[in-house]
This record gives structure tokens, sequence and C-alpha cells, in this order.
């Protein structure tokens, strides 16, 4: 089919006809004509189907007033022949646009017909996704009108096929047309599904209504000539409506307030419309000195505004004969908006007023599509611009943030998952890990049986990781890794100083204690990390029942004079008593020290203003001693550094550097980062405190570092 205009007249269905002549007439006339003439031609059944959708679509678009080109676009969906570069060539680049977008949208369609089955945290990503995918807002529009159509279509169907088609559009699309405001398109849906699913219900209430309808009508044909009379006297020009309640919208408030039929008061009420806001608040002035207002029946959503701009004024009163009226005023641009939502805003474009004013309605477009009702505020209004929605070979959809990849994917799956991804396959095409994802792709990975991550995917330059989960796994994995070797390189050396004491036999649990360590494990990973020297393990051996190490706290007897301990520090008034270092505090020259006598373990030497001495209880503080380094006090001391800094790549290595240049040996290293920041702790060895200043000097001068100092 082409946008030829045929040569036999053919009969053009009115809602069809306004895209042909009057205000409408453009390029669109010739494919309406073709598109009319091919509806009555003999066509197979799919091809069939196909057009009679389309129509259905184009007539729900032409009652909402819709613009000419997403008429168009159904047209041209629905038609053969009819490829990207020629709809371009022939209609515009936003027609292109527009069924490119349809097409899109539709691929999905199979996977969002399963809603029924959804939880509501996949229904919510589904519909996310949906928008998301639609660039263009009215993609999501016909995609309304085409669910509206089918509804309408299915009044003969069987009912399991309605009560199916009920619950995918309650589920996925009257909210969607909620969120855009387009009302008359979300009661009709909603009420078409109530239809199908509740169908005795749906009938008894449709009789209450028909049976009331003439009193109704009386009531309120006598209602409107009281209150035109009123805001006439105050001079306002107003139009007086009668407002349609639908049957869905009153089963529900039956079903929420527990109220019969009898007990609603907003089956009776009148919309009253005005030129301005200014003559909405008149006439609500009038209104409620005409009749008394039920206690807190009023809403004002001109000043604050729902999460999808409907505004209005909503009242209810005690009306005529002491029955309850609602009472809705709003402008008459309100009340275009409140019933075609997004639909009204590219037809006022499209009438050539004011841009100013409809770029102010597309911004509010843009802010509404946050639903600021509905999703957290730290999602904020960047929700689409920040996450890519993508589907698993299942079909789930998974919210990844914007820039994510198959190892962001493989991670969000499962942890196991993204430590063994070696490969991913996007719409069934092999795909390199650092590929950034798209909306609506279907992933697949490729793991390997075992295995883990590699520390390029830690690289920012290389793009293999955007989430913050991803990244986090892969660091906790080789921090795990680290922690594993250390464990097995402290079990080695244990097993080598316990041969070499000739004391094998020993339970590791009473090394462990000696030393202070938590457990076992614990103890082989401080030895790994270096935190524990050669001679704190011979001493921690030797104290189980050494002689030579093994101190009692009764044997410790004052001597004249000070004298010199094994390694250099002198503790007054003890002779030939063994020293270790705290590993708490881990003193060096010249801090000043104090010893602590232990049971088995000698003396302990801390830092004087070590919190481990400072807060001790008056009974063991009787077991501390004068402690200082001696003159001859010589070998290298472990002190602890912590260094924050701006987190980038090689800032590790950098610092690294900056201590071997120092000639230090560092023993452990251990690093967390938070967002952009880093927090490094390391351990080196030291002959004294000057050269801690000179090392810590160095570091500082390392491009990043914010602070370096000794470990508190």
């Amino acid at each position: 089919m082409t946008a030829t205009v045929p040569n036999t007249a053919v009969p053009v269905p009115p809602w069809l006809a306004r895209y042909i002549d009057g205000e409408r007439a453009s390029a669109f006339s010739g494919l309406a004509q073709a598109f009319a003439a091919a509806l009555t031609e003999d066509a197979n059944g799919k091809q069939r189907s196909k057009l009679a959708a389309a129509a259905h679509t184009v007539q729900v678009l032409a009652e909402i007033d819709a613009d000419t080109d997403s008429v168009g676009a159904v047209m041209l969906s629905a038609s053969p022949g009819w490829d990207a570069q020629r709809i371009a060539a022939e209609f515009g680049v936003n027609v292109a646009s527009l069924v490119d977008g349809l097409k899109r949208v539709r691929a999905i369609e199979s996977l969002s017909a399963e809603s029924a089955s959804l939880g509501a945290q996949q229904l919510e990503s589904l519909r996310k996704m949906l928008l998301a995918m639609a660039q263009d807002m009215r993609v999501v529009l016909i995609k309304l009108a085409e669910q509206v159509g089918v509804m309408r279509s299915l009044t003969q169907a069987s009912p399991q096929l309605q009560r199916q088609a009920a619950r995918h559009t309650l589920n996925l699309y009257t909210p969607l047309a909620n969120r855009l405001g387009v009302w008359q398109l979300k009661w009709e849906l909603e009420d078409l599904a109530f239809r199908f699913l509740e169908p005795q219900t749906y009938r008894d209430i449709a009789r209450l209504l028909d049976q009331r309808r003439v009193d109704r009508e009386g009531y309120m044909e006598h209602v409107s000539a009281i209150l035109k009379q009123a805001l006439r006297t105050e001079h306002l020009q107003v139009d007086l409506q009668s407002r349609p309640k639908h049957l869905y919208s009153i089963y529900k408030k039956m079903q929420q307030k527990q109220l019969a039929f009898d007990e609603l008061y907003d089956v009776r009420a009148v919309r009253v419309l005005t030129g301005s806001v200014k003559d909405c608040y008149a006439a609500l002035g009038v209104v409620q000195n005409l009749w008394q207002a039920l206690p807190g029946a009023f809403d004002d959503y001109i000043a604050q505004p729902k999460g999808n701009n409907y505004r209005s004024l909503h009242t209810a009163v005690i009306g005529p004969e002491g029955r309850a009226l609602e009472i809705q005023i709003r402008t008459h641009d309100m009340h275009r908006e409140s019933e075609f939502g997004v639909a009204a805003h590219w037809r006022y474009k499209e009438g050539g007023r004011s841009d100013r004013k409809y770029d102010a309605k597309i911004a509010w477009l843009r802010q509404m599509l946050d639903w600021r009702d509905e999703l957290s505020a730290k999602q904020g209004g960047a929700l689409f611009q920040d996450s890519v929605y993508v589907l698993t070979p299942q079909g789930q959809v998974i919210d990844l943030p914007q820039g994510a990849t198959p190892v962001d994917f493989a991670y969000h799956v499962h942890t196991d998952l993204g430590h063994r991804c070696r490969g991913a396959k996007v719409d069934g095409a092999m795909a390199p890990l650092n590929y950034v994802l798209k909306n609506a792709q279907h992933v697949e990975i490729v793991a390997a049986k075992q295995g883990g991550p590699s520390r390029d995917w830690l690289n920012p330059n290389l793009g293999y990781l955007a989430s913050h989960r991803g990244i986090t796994k892969v660091r906790q994995w080789f921090n795990h890794q680290e922690l594993s070797l250390a464990v097995a390189t402290g079990r080695a050396l244990l097993e080598k100083e316990m041969q070499r004491a000739g004391r094998t036999g020993i339970a590791l649990e009473r090394i462990a204690s000696a030393l202070q360590s938590q457990g076992v494990n614990e103890m082989f990973a401080a030895i790994g990390h270096g935190e524990l020297t050669s001679r704190q393990l011979q001493q921690a051996i030797l104290a189980d029942g050494a002689p030579a190490a093994a101190v009692e706290e009764g044997s410790l007897t004052r001597s004249a004079k000070a004298l010199t301990s094994s390694s250099g520090i002198l503790v007054l008034g003890v002779n030939n008593i063994a020293t270790m270092m705290a590993k708490c505090c881990k003193p060096a020259p010249p801090d000043a020290i104090v010893g602590f006598v232990t049971k088995t373990r000698g003396v302990v030497v801390h830092r004087a203003n070590c919190s481990n001495v400072v807060n001790l209880d008056a009974e063991r503080r009787e077991r501390m001693m004068p402690a200082d380094w001696g003159r001859d006090v010589k070998g290298t001391y472990s002190v602890d550094i912590a260094v924050e800094a701006m987190d980038r790549a090689g800032l590790l290595r950098d610092i690294s550097d900056a201590m071997t240049r120092e000639r230090v040996n560092v023993t452990a290293a251990n690093t967390l980062t938070r967002g952009a920041h880093a927090t490094m702790f390391f351990t080196v060895e030291i002959a004294d405190l000057s050269k801690l200043q000179l090392v810590l000097q160095s570091v500082r001068n390392v491009d990043g570092v914010t602070r370096a100092g000794r470990k508190r």
C-alpha cells in the first residue's frame, strides 16, 4: 500500500475523514485514503487483522484529538512497503521516529502479556522500561489507544480471554494512563476490565445507575439552574456539566470505604468550567455561600496539583433536598488536560499556539515522568536518564545504572555468576564484556564452571563496571583472596617456627591466646600480613611451659638499679624479663612507653597514651611498670600509618613508590574505598619516629592524598 490516492472514491470513516479534510489536511491525506481503501479490500487473515487493529487504534486517537503524526505512525506501522528511510523522506524524521518507537515497544509485547504472573516489583520495572524505551511519549499514548481498541474488540471473546486481557490492562496499562494523565483512556480501560473481571457486579452497579438515572438527571438540572443563576449574579461566565461517574470508580470507592451505593455522595456531581484561575476561586465562594460544605471534603489541586499535573478544585456540599453533592471547578484548559493528558500537549503545539507555553507543558511532562508520588525521593528527577532496563533469558526485567555492562548484569543476577562471567550474548549475538547495554535488550551470560574476576574490571578506564554493586563484589573477592593467601602464608611460617623450637605438639589455640589473637585464622592472617615478628612467635611458643620465657608475677623482684632487658628496653626494677611490643599501639622510639606485666608473656610494652593502658581498672593498673628506651636499643619497629585520599587509578602504586623511595619496608596494606574517597592503612618497619616523619611527608606529596599520619 502506498500513499497514492485511489482512482475510485472509497468511503472514509468519520473518525478518519478528519485527517483528510479541513485543518488536518496534509501529506497524510493520501495515506489515510489508501488506508481506508485497504480496510475494504480482501486481504489475508494476518494482514486484515493487523489493519483492523490499526483502525481501532486510529479511532481511539481521533476521540482524544491526538495529533496527525501519531495517527500517521499507526497507519504506516500497519501498512506494508514502508521502511524507515521512505517514511522519513515522505513524512519527516519525527514520524519515522514514532514508527520505530512503536516497533521497539511492541518487541516486548509478548513479555508484557504475561503481566498477570509478574510480581509488583517486576510490573513496576516493566512499566518503567516501556516509558524509558519510548523517547517520544506519544509512543506510550499510542500503546494505550491500542489497548483500548483491543478491549473494545473483546466483547464477543471467550470469558477466559476477556479475564486475561482485563488483568493485563489493570496491571500494566491503567497505571500508565494515570501517570500520563489521560483520564478518558484510563476510565474506559478500567470500566472495560471491570466488566470482564466482575461481570455480575458490573451489571448490578450499571442497573442501579440506570434505575436512578431519571431522578438523578432531574435533580442535576435543578442544581445546575440554581448554581448557574448564583454564578451569573456574580458576573461569572461559566459552563456547567454533569460529571459522569465511571462504574469501576464507584466499585473501588464502595470497596475501599465499605459504603453502600446509596451512601456515595459523588454519584451526583457537577463540573464548573471557568475562563481563569481567579474565576475558579470566585466560583468556589459562590458554591460555599449557597450550600453547606461537608467536613473534610475539600481538595485544592490547583494550588497543589497531583503528581500527574491534575488540577481542579473539589468540594462536597449538602445540596437541595439535603442530598450530598460533589462539585469540581476548573478552567477550560485544566479540563482539557485532565481528559486528554499528554495527548493535549502535542495537539496544542500542532495548533501553532505559544511556543513558550508549549515548552512549559513539555517541561512538566519530563517532571511528571519522575512519578514523584510513587517513587522514593532518592531516585529523583533523573530516573530514566540514570537507568537502563534489560531482560534476562527468562524475561525478568533488570534495572541497572546507565552505562551498565554485561558484567554489571551478571553481578546483579548473582554474585557467583559475576565472578565466573567470561562472555555475554546481547540479543543473541556475542558482545564484549564492556559493551554498554541499552533498554529492552536480552542479555545472556557465558560463564566458566569456576574462577574469579579480572583485576582489569576495577580499572575505570576500561569500562567493565558501572554499578556500585559490581565494583564492591569484585573488590570483596580480591580482598578475600588476599586474606586466604595471608592465612596460608601465616600457617606455614608458624609451623616453621614451631619446628625450630621443637614444640610441634602445642595446641594452636593456646599460641593464638598467647599472641592475643581472636582466633587461629586471625593469628595466621596477622602472621601472613607481617604484623607478628619471628621473635614474637618464638616467645608465644616458648611461653607454654618454657622456663626461660615463663615469668610469674610473684617472681618479679626489684633491683637497686635499672637493667636493660633482652629487647634493649629498660624496665625499671625488673631483671632479665622478656618484652613484647603491643600490637594495639605499636610503639617506636622515642614514644613515651610503659610496661604491663602479663602472667605468661613477660612485659608487653605500650605507648603511654594507648587507650588500652589509659582505661585499665585500678586492680590491673598495679601491674604497670615504668619503661624507657635503652641507649643501645636497635632494630626496627612496626608502625601503622593511615592515609586518606581521593580515589583514582594508580593511587596505591604511587603511595607504595613514595615509601620505597624512603627505603622503608611495607609489611601490610589495606584499602577501603567509599565512592570517590579512599582510606588506606599501611604497616611499615622503621628504626625511629624521625624516619617516620620523612615517610609521611613523602606520602603527603602524592597527588590526591589529603591526609597522612600515624594511625590512632
